[in-house]
């Protein structure tokens, strides 16, 4: 049985790393320590173990721009070879460069590893192949395509997350995407490395901002599916912060918080919208948004 790890303590930082250098740099007769670089403290780093701990896989991933994800140094033990273990290493580091808000992935292959990245679905750049030391390289690119786990009205989720990139720019520059909408909770996620601040965690402007995006989605979407049309604006809005965010900006919005008469929109009136907006950290909740949303009637 193996299972994905990120080292952390001392002990396991030092077994990861002597196992990237015995596999990636000894055979090379690269002196220990080679094996490391300038971007160690910035990277995200995973291992696969063995049901005796022990390392049979690794790989790196950081992040070159906001847009740009670089994976590195993925390598597997010889005797595991053959068991996806690689591609275990690779999906896993593809997952933090999601949540970065990569839009792309990168890594500079030697030609023995073109086939295995290929078929993770890179394709070679012929402009960027580049010499590195004694080892031909060619560098290959992964596109991020977006992935939901459940997404009811893919057409319409697809209008909203267009209309809020080209009427409020600054939600494409904070990494806010779309998620999951089930027609009950809808979810939106951001990138903590585009809102982070000194103290290597999220702004609480961005958060704010997270927030009233999805509870005004999540109005959007009710109205689509009420065949209701209507100008939607922020009329009042709360927050309350517990914890900062560290990890995976996260915002859910229930249908039971949801409080407002839509039919009166029929009537030419407008409508107030009271609904909640949970912030998560990964699977921590850190903050709640109360909000009142104002739908007005389309003028005729």
């Amino acid at each position: 049985m193996f299972r994905i790890d990120t080292p952390k303590t001392e002990e396991q930082l030092e077994a990861y790393f002597k196992f990237r250098w015995e596999m990636l740099k000894k055979p090379w007769d690269h002196p220990l320590g080679s094996e490391k670089d300038e971007y160690e403290t910035v990277s995200e780093h995973r291992m696969v173990v063995d049901s005796n701990s022990n390392i049979v896989a690794v790989g790196r991933v950081h992040l070159n721009t906001s847009d740009e994800a670089q994976v590195r140094h993925i390598a597997v033990a010889k005797e595991q070879q053959g068991k996806g273990l690689g591609k275990l290493v690779f999906s896993s580091l593809e997952s933090v460069a999601r949540e970065q808000g990569a839009k792309r992935l990168v890594t500079n292959s030697r030609r023995i590893s073109i086939e295995f990245f290929t078929a993770c679905g890179f394709e070679i750049n012929d402009d960027a192949s580049t010499e590195m030391g004694k080892l031909k390289r060619s560098q290959m690119v992964k596109r991020l395509s977006e992935v939901n786990s459940v997404m009811l009205h893919p057409k319409w989720c697809a209008e909203l997350q267009k209309t809020w990139h080209e009427t409020i720019p600054i939600s494409e520059q904070m990494g806010i995407q779309l998620f999951q909408y089930t027609g009950k909770t809808f979810e939106t996620r951001a990138s903590l490395n585009k809102n982070i601040n000194i103290h290597g965690t999220m702004f609480a402007g961005s958060i704010f901002s997270l927030a009233t995006l999805t509870g005004w989605g999540m109005i959007y979407l009710k109205l689509k599916e009420k065949s209701l049309e209507g100008e939607i604006v922020l009329g009042d809005g709360d927050i309350h912060y517990h914890k900062p965010i560290t990890m995976q900006p996260r915002a859910l919005c229930n249908i039971e918080s949801l409080d407002g008469k839509f039919e009166l929109l029929n009537k030419n009136k407008k409508i107030a919208i009271k609904l909640q907006v949970n912030i998560m950290d990964g699977e921590n909740p850190v903050a709640e948004f109360k909000g009142v949303f104002w739908v007005l009637p389309q003028k005729q």
